[in-house]
């Protein structure tokens, strides 16, 4: 959302500390503000100076432009009229942020009463007062139907034990998981996220062992409050996000995509959710075409050839004939026209001539054969198979990988986002808190590195080559984009990292790995998932010499590991779900290259040019364009 004046807001604990500070900020934006709050004497004076920042935006007005209301958040009564006072007001509301908190008073084990002064008091104030504001704001935007942002204030003490005080820490608990649970509101154009900042100078704070605070830092600026406050109301992609602020590491998201795998459900399971809103009519031919590989070469062009085939039914058991809707295309296509994917024998690839072309696809069901029980025909799949340009495939049917939508961004998620996301957790064992370095950045896989990535919670640096693929990256929200035709990357990876980088995504092979070796850190991780520079030299490709590799890494205890999507194969549904998981809630953003494909006659065009370097994001072909205008975006 946008901050522009003429918005308005409604801030519960607004009188004073984190709720006094952002009802200031919002007020600097020329947005109206009503001031929720028990102590009128603090609520009224936070308000006139709501108004005081407002009357630059708004000299002349019919109405306040910031108003304080009197309200006890415990008191659903109270709640209800402040939020009908803001509506009457206002028209509307846009953002909302539940600021009201209080500690517990006294150790809850020797607490003996029921009234303001309990452990229960607590919870009714941090956790279902919460509740009840969130779902007053729900029904106010929904009301006036236009789109909201709602804030709820979380704690760093309900991501982790608070010792001295588990009332407080369990209630912020609560708004934590009861926030995150709010994500699919975000199709109502409702966004709900918590923010977990840890302690700040404040009435509320003054309260905590001094120690404590030493041990973690000191007490956190509330410029970093505020700054993620509007970081959460301004960025359209967070929805049920848990933003968590220290002063040790700055402003991540919790929990890291490696702690979320651990009690994602399977989407897959849950297919049938995802109704298709066409019917799909399609005859099928007695025959298609497809793309085969005729002779060895890095050249793909001079290599393959379309040919027709013949489409025989019905299909033999436990296969399943899968319509191709659209193809991607991947910097190894030139390595598998070689035959350097068949094994290191000179002659066993020679042998398999001719064979079928294409890593991956998504399409539809047209058939099944016998004892195919789980699937159905007009079922949206993708496939990672060899053969994938063609018009139709047949594929056995535990080859086959459930999906939402037959659409050019699942595509993506595919070898490239898989290649990505398994690579990170399992060959760099990505954690939170490093520095990850991504070469060829903007390209089909380092769009998916660079995002998962941050997502962990890591500091981001990436590599490419052109102002348009540098602006992509730092709208995927890359800490330091380095573009190699205007900078130089050691230089900048020297000045700026002298302790050197944790984690090196790398797939540009040639200099660029070992400007990276030299740029690791102590402990450093590796990873090299593809050579691109190096497939399409005059004869191909040629294994490279690292005189001192060994010794180099021993000095600094640093791991290089490769990575082959294939040896992962029983990974791929459970890390697609993850994929889709994270892009449905609009954590992930996905990037198809806008120059278009169409038809198996532009597959050596589409290969060419993503070696050409001109690429931004996945280029992709769509096998059937007839098909095409039919499909909804995801």
């Amino acid at each position: 959302m946008e901050l522009k004046p003429g918005l308005s807001a409604l801030v519960t604990g607004g009188g004073s500390g984190i709720g006094k500070a952002l009802c200031l900020a919002l007020g600097k934006e020329g947005i109206f503000v009503t001031v929720a709050d028990l102590s009128e004497e603090k609520g009224k004076e936070v308000a006139s100076l709501v108004a005081k920042e407002n009357a630059k935006f708004h000299p002349k007005l019919e109405f306040p432009s910031a108003m304080f209301i009197r309200c006890d958040v415990t008191n659903t009564r109270e709640t209800a009229a402040a939020f009908e006072k803001h509506l009457e007001t206002y028209g509307g509301l846009d953002i909302c942020i539940n600021s009201a908190g209080i500690s517990n008073p006294l150790p809850f084990h020797k607490d003996k009463t029921d009234g303001t002064g309990s452990w229960r008091h607590t919870i009714h104030v941090n956790l279902i007062g919460v509740i009840d504001c969130t779902r007053l704001a729900i029904q106010t935007m929904q009301t006036a139907q236009k789109p909201g942002v709602i804030i709820n204030m979380g704690s760093a003490s309900g991501l982790y034990p608070m010792y001295g005080d588990p009332i407080y820490s369990g209630s912020k608990g609560g708004v934590v998981l009861f926030t995150r649970s709010l994500a699919p509101y975000k199709r109502q154009g409702i966004r709900i996220n918590v923010l977990c900042p840890e302690f700040v100078q404040t009435e509320l704070a003054s309260k905590v062992d001094s120690r404590f605070i030493d041990l973690i830092g000191g007490f956190l600026p509330m410029e970093m409050i505020v700054k993620g406050a509007l970081e959460l109301i301004k960025d359209e992609s967070k929805a049920g996000s848990c933003l968590w602020i220290t002063k040790r590491r700055g402003m991540e998201y919790w929990p890291t995509p490696m702690e979320e795998s651990k009690y994602l459900v399977n989407i897959s399971n849950l297919k049938r959710r995802f109704s298709y809103p066409m019917q799909f009519s399609f005859q099928v031919p007695s025959s298609f075409e497809k793309v085969i590989v005729h002779t060895l070469s890095h050249n793909f062009r001079s290599a393959t050839s379309i040919v027709r085939a013949p489409l025989r039914l019905p299909i033999k058991p436990r296969h399943v004939l899968v319509k191709i809707i659209y193809a991607g295309v991947n910097a190894s296509d030139v390595n598998f026209s070689s035959g350097r994917y068949f094994g290191s024998n000179d002659k066993e690839p020679a042998s398999r001539l001719p064979f079928d072309a294409g890593f991956e696809a998504v399409g539809i069901i047209a058939a099944i054969g016998d004892s195919v029980s789980d699937l159905k025909i007009g079922s949206p799949v993708a496939l990672m198979t060899y053969g994938s340009y063609a018009e139709f495939m047949v594929v056995p049917s535990k080859h086959i990988l459930a999906v939402a939508r037959p659409d050019p961004e699942v595509v993506a998620m595919l070898t490239s986002g898989l290649t990505a996301s398994i690579a990170l957790e399992k060959a760099a064992q990505m954690e939170s808190g490093k520095v990850v370095l991504v070469t060829a950045a903007a390209g089909g896989t380092g769009q998916f590195a660079v995002q998962l990535a941050k997502l962990a919670g890591n500091m981001v640096v990436a590599t490419c080559g052109g102002e348009q693929k540098a602006a992509l990256l730092k709208d995927l929200g890359v800490d330091c984009v380095i573009n190699y035709k205007t900078e130089d990357i050691k230089t900048v990876l020297k000045k700026e990292f002298p302790k050197g980088i944790d984690i090196i995504y790398e797939s540009v092979g040639g200099e660029m790995l070992d400007l990276c070796l030299n740029a690791l850190a102590i402990y450093g991780r590796l990873v090299v998932i593809g050579m691109i520079s190096q497939y399409q030299g005059e004869h191909g490709w040629r294994p490279s010499n690292y005189t001192g590799l060994c010794e180099k890494i021993l000095a600094k205890s640093q791991t290089v590991a490769g990575f082959f999507l294939v040896q992962y194969s029983h990974l791929w549904q459970q890390h697609l779900d993850r994929l889709f998981h994270h892009f449905s809630l609009g954590k992930l953003k996905v990037t198809i290259d806008p120059k278009k494909f169409l038809g198996l006659q532009s597959v050596a065009d589409a290969v060419e040019y993503l070696h050409s370097g001109k690429s931004v994001g996945k280029v992709i072909v769509c096998v059937d364009p007839t098909f095409s205008p039919q499909v909804a975006k995801l």
